[in-house]
């Protein structure tokens, strides 16, 4: 039987994902919203499932398993994902201040993206890629 690779869009360092597991204890089940507004640039946005509703211009790039019941969701803008629809994202935790309105702003903690180029295999999973010949 063959084997199945799953490839996805989005993934989480340690560090983030403990971060994420003491915030859902306090603020409840989180979601991402990838920025790409002037005032935070890149920074990938934490919300409490309800406070950032996504629409039909938003794109959903995965699901986040940090060790909790439920995954955590992270979304971008159909209009910014053309810019990133090559890129693998992975979020992660450093000190700092976080962004105006994600939840990590008061820990001395900020999330950050970490980027890299689809691999080939990634590229032909999502169809953007040359089909295997």
């Amino acid at each position: 039987m063959a084997e199945t690779t799953t490839y996805s869009r989005v993934a989480v360092s340690e560090e983030a994902a403990g971060l994420l597991r003491e915030l859902t204890a306090t603020h409840g089940k989180l979601m991402f919203h990838q920025s790409g507004g002037c005032c935070d640039g890149s920074a990938p946005m934490c919300y409490p499932v309800g406070m950032f509703l996504t629409g039909p211009s938003d794109v959903h790039l995965g699901s986040l398993e940090v060790g909790l019941d439920d995954p955590i969701e992270v979304y971008i803008s159909e209009a910014q994902f053309e810019y990133w629809k090559y890129t693998h994202i992975t979020i992660d935790a450093v000190p700092g201040r976080g962004a105006g309105f994600s939840v990590e702003g008061p820990t001395g903690k900020r999330f950050i993206i970490r980027s890299r180029m689809l691999t080939e295999p990634e590229l032909e999973a999502f169809g953007l890629g040359p089909a295997s010949a």
